[in-house]
């Protein structure tokens, strides 16, 4: 399944998993991190995982596997164990509400107090858990998973192997307000609707709003953290990844391979390059337009630039003292010539 290379006994067996420094005899665990190198040799794990680059500075008593990459083929096993549990999932709990008008498609789980109204199309293989929400017409794709709490307004569109956690809303409306001549605000409607296409992972308690019209699209491969924020009509490039407590203002079209940290901001209106980098706590305000770059500060700018005038500002008070001893010798300077004239 992961491609290794066993070195010790081939008849090892393990029944579950754990951390290289807590693992048991009967668990299987890897080895990624060269800080964690020294628990390889003390650690009671049955199997442990590692890169096939790793030297050994003393014997191992656990049997290896050797792979490329121990932190993927890691991620591996644990999808395998998951889909195990997943499948073992099937049936409706009562109470739940389903419409005679929902459609839904084999192997389902549908958890007690889930509501599912007219029209919505459940793919095969979904699961649904307690207290989940799925409004008019939506569509989810095969096996999806929604987590306890999940709500889904109507006409959204949720791809295939997408996984929302618990909390999450998709589809609210988006913050469209038209100021009025009497100070007071009118609300726009919000007719359009939410896409998220395959394969996308989106955190708890995270926010994706509808669009104002038209929709608002999260494109496959993009990783959303928790209690992220994303506006009307955003466009999020495939296999982004935002990191928690992010926004993303309304309009804003995010590129390809984007990776933007904890606590960045991006005003509306403007476009993100391909493969750029935002550091954490950055306020993008103007369309980044070169790709494959990174940014940094509020407003950010350049990464290398950002970094230069951090250590200038550090070094203020010396910067400071310099020119005033240097303003104390010109004008030292300046009396002895005219005293001499």
């Amino acid at each position: 399944m992961i491609q290794g290379k066993i070195e010790g006994n081939p008849e090892a067996c393990v029944e579950s998993f754990g951390k290289i420094e807590e693992a048991k005899e009967g668990q299987l665990t890897f080895l990624a991190n060269p800080k964690y190198e020294d628990f390889l040799y003390n650690t009671q794990a049955s199997v442990v995982i590692i890169n096939t680059a790793q030297e050994l500075r003393q014997p191992v008593s656990a049997t290896l596997i050797r792979v490329q990459d121990a932190y993927s083929a890691f991620a591996i096993l644990l999808t395998k164990y998951q889909e195990i549990q997943n499948q073992q999932m099937v049936g409706i709990q009562q109470p739940s509400y389903i419409s005679d008008k929902a459609i839904l498609g084999s192997h389902v789980f549908i958890g007690a107090f889930s509501y599912i109204s007219e029209n919505a199309h459940i793919g095969n293989n979904v699961k649904i858990y307690p207290q989940v929400y799925v409004g008019n017409g939506v569509v989810i794709g095969d096996n999806t998973i929604l987590f306890p709490g999940v709500r889904i307004y109507h006409n959204c569109q949720i791809g295939s192997n997408v996984t929302i956690h618990a909390g999450t809303v998709i589809g609210g409306d988006g913050f469209g307000f038209a100021p009025q001549s009497d100070a007071t605000y009118k609300k726009v409607p919000q007719i359009g609707n939410v896409i998220i296409e395959d394969n996308v992972e989106i955190g708890s308690n995270a926010t994706i709003d509808r669009a104002t019209i038209g929709s608002t699209i999260i494109r496959k491969g993009a990783k959303l953290d928790n209690l992220i924020q994303i506006a009307h009509n955003v466009d999020i490039g495939e296999n982004t990844v935002i990191a928690a407590q992010s926004g993303v203002s309304g309009s804003t079209k995010v590129g390809k391979n984007v990776m933007m940290g904890g606590q960045a901001g991006i005003v509306g209106h403007i476009a993100i390059a391909d493969g750029t980098r935002i550091n954490a706590q950055s306020g993008v305000t103007k369309s980044v337009k070169s790709p494959n770059g990174a940014i940094s500060g509020s407003p950010a700018f350049d990464y290398n630039s950002t970094l230069r005038s951090q250590a200038i500002f550090r070094n203020l008070p010396e910067l400071e003292k310099r020119i005033a001893d240097l303003e104390q010798t010109i004008k030292q300077l300046l009396a002895e010539k005219e005293s001499i004239s």
